[in-house]
């Protein structure tokens, strides 16, 4: 099972941004994941056509399970 850490932002024109990064370590701290955040923001990191990400909006974990179809 794969999983994900989703990171969600808002940009200057209120538009939805997110940045996914690839197995997390866990258990997740919600401290260490704001900080990191609030460090993404304060530093400008990213650009989007939505403007500069401006707000922290939420951060979650995702889980995948992937399962192969033997074909022919």
């Amino acid at each position: 099972m794969a999983k994900t850490l989703e990171l969600q932002f808002n940009t200057r024109d209120n538009k939805p941004f997110s940045i996914t990064l690839a197995d997390p370590v866990e258990p997740v701290n919600p401290v260490t994941i704001a900080a990191a955040m609030d460090a993404i923001i304060m530093q400008n990191c990213f650009t989007t056509s939505g403007g500069d990400v401006v707000a922290k909006k939420g951060a979650r974990i995702i889980e995948r399970n992937e399962n192969d179809i033997i074909i022919g």
